[in-house]
Formats: C-alpha cells, structure tokens, sequence
C-alpha cells in the first residue's frame, strides 16, 4: 500500500466527502476581494455554492447588473483560484 502525505491524504478525504462544497464556499468567501476587488467585496452579502452553481447576492442594482454581465469572467476566476473546475454557473440574486 501507497504511503500518503498528511495533504495528500486531506485532498482524498476532501474528494470523496461531502465537506468539500462547503470548504470551496469558504475558499470563495476567503479569496471573493481579491479576485473581484474591494468595492464588489464590500457590498456583496452572500456567496454560496450548491451544484456547482455559485449564487452572488447583494441589494445594490447596479452591482447586480455588472457582475450579470461578467458571470463568464467569475466563472474562470474562481475556478483557477481553486486549481479545479468547481464552478459552471454564477447566478445573481
């Protein structure tokens, strides 16, 4: 049998439980300023995934029309932030 790392051993666990979606929403959560900037950051209320689907809330209209317009662009972003394809629809509520 093959030895693991203490990492290795993680990302496996990761993989097989259903954990991982949470910890990718808080992955998102961490990175969200630093992928999307500070003002978007600042009035952005919830990021959740469910489904490979991320769902942006915020209560700012115009906010809410820009990042409808740039949902390809997150996709892309947030899915090489986590090295792996997590991410396959941003909805905006």
């Amino acid at each position: 049998m093959a030895e693991l790392s203490m990492a290795e051993a993680m990302q496996l666990f990761l993989k097989k439980s259903k954990l991982k979606s949470g910890i990718q929403a808080v992955q998102i959560e961490e990175v969200w300023e630093k992928i999307m900037g500070k003002t978007v950051a600042k009035y952005t209320d919830k990021i959740q995934i469910f489904g490979g689907k991320l769902f942006v809330t915020t209560s700012i209209a115009p906010l809410k029309n820009e990042l409808t317009y740039q949902k390809e662009k997150i996709i892309e972003m947030v899915n090489k932030e986590l090295g792996e394809v997590v991410i396959k629809e941003v909805i905006i509520k």
